[in-house]
C-alpha cells in the first residue's frame, strides 16, 4: 500500500501501472493543474480533487462528497485503468489528497492501490526525472465500480454512536481547528463532541515520509483505549485530510476504520446537529 521512490521507477512505462498526480490545495483550487503543468512524474495523470475525486455539492452533504461510483470509475478507466492495473497516488503533502484517491480506488473494489511516500518532494530530491508532457490517453473498457458501503458512515451513522463508548471518532484537522480557535474554510469552527484529535501530519517524518509502522500502531492504539478499528470513524473538514489518518491506520496493521465522507462540513450545515467549542465565523 506505501510504495517508494525506488520501487516505483522500473514502472513507469509499464501500462499496468497507472499513476495520478493529486497535488491539490484547499484555498488555491487552481495549484494543483497549475504544478502539474510545470511539472509531474513521467507518465502521470492528473486527478482534480475538486472534480475526480468530489461529487456534486448541494450545500448539505459537504465540501467534497464523494461523487457516483460510475462516475469515478469511469474516471480511471479513461485514464487505462483496469481491475488488474496497480495504481499509484502521489502529491506534495505527504498523502494528504493522494490519500483520497486511494481510498476511492479501494472504495469501488481495487485491490493494487499504493501511495508514494514523500510523494513529489521525495522523488525530486532523489533525482528522479520529471516532465512536462501530457501522457496520451489509453482508455481501457468501463470499470464495474460497486462501492463497498461497508467502508463509510453517513451522519445518521455517526450520530447514532456519540454515545457509544465503544466508537471513537478521529478527527484529522490541525488542533486549533479542533479546539474552534479558528476555522479557516467552514462557518462554523470546533469538532463532532466526543471527537479525538490525531492530525494528519503526525504520521509523517519532516520529509513527509511516513515514519514506521510500529510507532504508528503504538500511537494510535494508545489514542483508541481499547477501541476496534472497526468501530474509529474518521473525519476531518470534508473527507480529505480524513483517508490519510485511515491509511495511516492501514499502513500500522490495523485495518477496518471507516470514512465520515461529509465530515465537518457536513456536520455543520445542519445547525441542529450537537458540537463541542463551537463558535461562529
Amino acid at each position: 500500500m506505501l510504495i517508494n521512490a525506488t520501487q516505483l521507477a522500473p514502472h513507469l512505462n509499464d501500462p499496468a501501472w497507472v499513476i495520478f498526480d493529486c497535488r491539490h490545495d484547499l484555498v488555491d483550487l487552481d495549484r494543483g493543474s497549475r504544478l502539474y503543468g510545470e511539472g509531474h512524474l513521467p507518465g502521470a495523470h492528473f486527478a482534480a480533487v475538486d472534480e475526480a475525486l468530489s461529487g456534486a455539492k448541494t450545500g448539505r452533504n459537504g465540501r467534497h462528497p464523494l461523487p457516483a461510483p460510475a462516475d469515478f470509475g469511469a474516471f480511471l478507466s479513461r485514464h487505462g485503468v483496469t481491475p488488474e492495473s496497480h495504481v499509484v497516488a502521489y502529491d506534495d503533502a505527504g498523502g494528504l489528497y493522494a490519500a483520497r484517491l486511494w481510498w476511492m480506488a479501494k472504495w469501488i473494489g481495487l485491490k493494487a492501490v499504493y501511495l508514494l511516500d514523500g510523494g513529489l518532494p521525495r522523488w525530486v530530491a532523489e533525482g528522479r526525472p520529471v516532465t512536462t508532457a501530457v501522457p496520451p490517453a489509453r482508455p481501457a473498457a468501463p470499470l464495474v465500480a460497486k462501492a463497498d458501503a461497508s467502508l463509510v458512515r453517513d451522519t445518521a451513522a455517526v450520530l447514532s454512536r456519540l454515545e457509544d463508548p465503544a466508537s471513537v471518532i478521529l478527527d484529522a484537522r490541525a488542533v486549533e481547528r479542533y479546539r474552534g480557535e479558528k476555522e479557516p474554510m467552514d462557518p462554523v469552527a470546533g469538532h463532532i463532541p466526543g471527537a479525538l484529535n490525531r492530525f494528519y501530519k503526525s504520521n509523517l517524518k519532516e520529509d513527509l515520509t511516513f515514519r514506521p509502522p510500529a510507532e504508528l500502531r503504538r500511537e494510535f492504539t494508545s489514542l483508541l483505549g481499547g477501541r476496534t478499528p472497526q468501530n474509529v470513524t474518521h473525519q476531518c473538514g470534508s473527507g480529505i485530510t480524513a483517508c490519510a489518518n485511515l491509511f495511516a491506520m492501514e499502513y500500522a496493521g490495523l485495518p477496518g476504520s471507516k470514512l465520515y465522507p461529509g465530515s465537518w462540513s457536513e456536520w455543520v450545515a445542519d445547525r441542529s446537529r450537537p458540537v463541542a467549542g463551537a463558535s461562529l465565523f
